[in-house]
C-alpha cells in the first residue's frame, strides 16, 4: 500500500507539472527568452486590431472590405502554407495599407519541437512573405500562443519580437458564439495600447465577421485610433 501511495503521489505531481508547463506555454504576456509584446505601454488611445490565419480568398476579401469601409489599418498574421497558395492575397493586404506578420508555416503548436523544425517553420514563411512583397520588420505570432524554450530561444537569437495579445474574446466559447457578446467583451476589455486577437478566415468564424464592424465603430466612438502593430510599438518606444 505504501508503494502504491508513493506511486500515486508521483503520478499526481507529474500531472500537475505537465499542466503547469502547458499553462505556462500559453500565457500571452510571458516568455522565457527574448522580447514579447502582448500590449503596448502608451498614454494615447490607440489600439492594434490583429487577425490570425489565412489568407483565404473569400474571407480575406470580406475583411478587407470591412476595414476599407471603416478606414482603419490592421495587422494580419499569416500561415505560410496559405501564403504559398495565395501570394496575390498578401500583395492585396499590403496594397490596402495593412501590416503582415509570420504565423508559422503549418500552424502547429511550437512546443516540444526541434530547433530545425522551428527554424524551418519561421524561415520558410519569412521567405514566402518576402517573395510576396513584405519588407521591413516581420513580427512573429506563435500558433495558439504556445511557446516554451526552443521557440523563444530562436526568436531571441534572431532578434525577433513575439507578438501576442491582451484581448482575445474568442478564447471564451460562450462569447465566441454570440456576435453581441463578442462585441461587448472586446470593447469592455480594450484599453490604450491593447492588441486585439481575432480570427475571420474560416467559415467557423462567421460570428466574428459579424462582430468586427461594431467592434471598430464602438471603439472609435470611445475615441480610439487604430494602428498596425509596428506603429503601436514605435509609439511606445517614442513615449519611453
Amino acid at each position: 500500500m505504501r508503494v502504491q501511495s508513493h506511486f500515486m503521489f508521483l503520478l499526481v505531481l507529474v500531472l500537475f507539472s505537465v499542466a503547469g508547463v502547458w499553462r505556462l506555454s500559453s500565457l500571452p504576456d510571458l516568455q522565457v527568452f527574448g522580447e514579447i509584446k502582448s500590449q503596448a505601454s502608451v498614454t494615447e488611445k490607440v489600439v492594434a486590431l490583429t487577425f490570425d490565419d489565412g489568407p483565404t480568398p473569400d474571407k480575406t476579401n470580406q475583411i478587407l472590405q470591412i476595414l476599407a469601409a471603416e478606414q482603419i489599418p490592421a495587422t494580419f498574421f499569416l500561415i505560410g502554407r496559405e501564403v504559398q497558395q495565395h501570394p496575390q492575397l498578401v500583395r492585396q493586404i499590403l496594397a490596402a495599407g495593412h501590416q503582415v506578420g509570420n504565423h508559422s508555416f503549418s500552424h502547429q503548436r511550437m512546443i516540444f519541437k526541434s530547433p530545425a523544425f522551428i527554424a524551418g517553420e519561421i524561415e520558410q514563411t519569412d521567405k514566402l512573405l518576402r517573395d510576396s512583397g513584405v519588407d521591413g520588420v516581420i513580427y512573429f505570432r506563435p500558433p495558439y500562443g504556445k511557446k516554451l524554450l526552443v521557440l523563444p530561444w530562436y526568436l531571441m537569437k534572431h532578434h525577433r519580437v513575439s507578438v501576442t495579445w491582451d484581448v482575445a474574446p474568442e478564447n471564451f466559447p460562450k462569447i465566441a458564439k454570440d456576435p453581441q457578446a463578442l462585441v461587448d467583451y472586446t470593447v469592455q476589455q480594450t484599453k490604450p495600447g491593447s492588441i486585439i486577437l481575432l480570427h475571420v478566415m474560416y467559415d467557423s468564424r462567421q460570428v466574428t465577421m459579424q462582430a468586427v464592424p461594431q467592434i471598430i465603430r464602438q471603439l472609435k466612438a470611445q475615441g480610439y485610433r487604430f494602428v498596425t502593430v509596428h506603429e503601436l510599438l514605435k509609439l511606445e518606444q517614442a513615449q519611453h
